[in-house]
């Protein structure tokens, strides 16, 4: 079964820059007019696709990531389009970098109005067989490079009586994902934090939210076995891979006016594939086939 708009290719993955700037969308094409949005993890994948709409939707989008040349092929990608977006260099992994970087926006556009947390990584592997580095090197980016950018943030919201609007791209958490309990365990944390703050920064007008992404199709997927990545769409009782856009699209919601009332939740895209289904990203092991027949 195809998405909703755009069909399944089996020659690549994810969304070009040309469909991107194409894609349909639900949204008003001034649901964001003028708001500044910082975006983590920008250059790729899921993180591309949300820089895209917020864009197309009105707003300058400040993309976030180490890679320079990648950020400004992006940015340049989207000025072409008539649309507002710059690329800034930083690694979150270092507070003073994050810190130097929000003041860096602040002074050029005079304040943020949304923060969308969509840097990240993983490797699939046996919790057994992580490296004391492999370990720190997920954690790090995924739970304590987003932890740096949400409370940079929300100092900046407080200190300058602005209101703020953070949404998180976790992973679905509801149950054991085989290969991957180090991104569990940092996206988890994520989601704890979210559901914290969100109660102690209400009074300052901050929201927190949280987007869980399911099976969804993007270049990321070549860290994956070929096994693991012709399962994927069967992972869910929709029985297809999901679109970044679609990620994007409930980000849209949260960031938007849309989702005023909305705080410490964590909306799941993913087919409804936390309610049934199997993911396996090595693979599946033969102790659990063998369990099966």
């Amino acid at each position: 079964m195809a998405d909703d708009h755009m069909p399944q290719r089996s020659d690549r993955l994810g969304l070009t820059d040309d469909e991107l700037a194409l894609h349909r969308t639900v949204f008003a094409s001034d649901a964001l007019k003028d708001m500044v949005i910082v975006l983590s993890g920008g250059a790729g994948g899921i993180g591309r696709a949300i820089a895209w709409l917020f864009a197309r939707l009105g707003a300058h989008l400040v993309v976030v990531g180490r890679n320079q040349g990648k950020l400004s092929a992006l940015t340049s990608n989207m000025t072409a389009k008539g649309l507002q977006a710059s690329a800034c260099a930083a690694d979150i992994r270092d507070a003073d970098a994050v810190a130097r970087l929000f003041d860096t926006v602040w002074q050029t556009h005079g304040r943020v109005d949304g923060l969308i947390n969509s840097a990240g990584g993983q490797f699939p592997q046996p919790a057994i067989d992580f490296s004391v580095k492999g370990w720190n090197a997920v954690i790090d980016t995924n739970l304590n490079g987003t932890w740096y950018m949400m409370q940079t943030a929300a100092r900046h919201w407080r200190d300058n009586k602005q209101p703020g609007n953070i949404v998180n791209i976790v992973v679905v958490t509801t149950h054991g994902l085989y290969g991957i309990a180090h991104s569990i365990a940092a996206r988890s944390g994520v989601i704890g934090l979210s559901r914290s703050v969100a109660v102690e920064w209400a009074p300052l007008n901050i929201r927190v939210n949280c987007v869980a992404p399911g099976a969804i199709e993007t270049e990321g997927w070549n860290v994956y076995a070929p096994e693991a990545r012709a399962a994927y769409p069967r992972s869910n009782p929709m029985m297809r891979a999901g679109s970044p856009w679609n990620v994007a699209e409930a980000c849209a919601y949260l960031a938007s006016p849309s989702g005023a009332f909305v705080t410490g939740e964590t909306l799941t895209v993913d087919g409804g594939g936390q309610l049934w289904g199997e993911t396996w990203t090595t693979g599946k092991p033969a102790y659990f086939i063998d369990k099966d027949t």
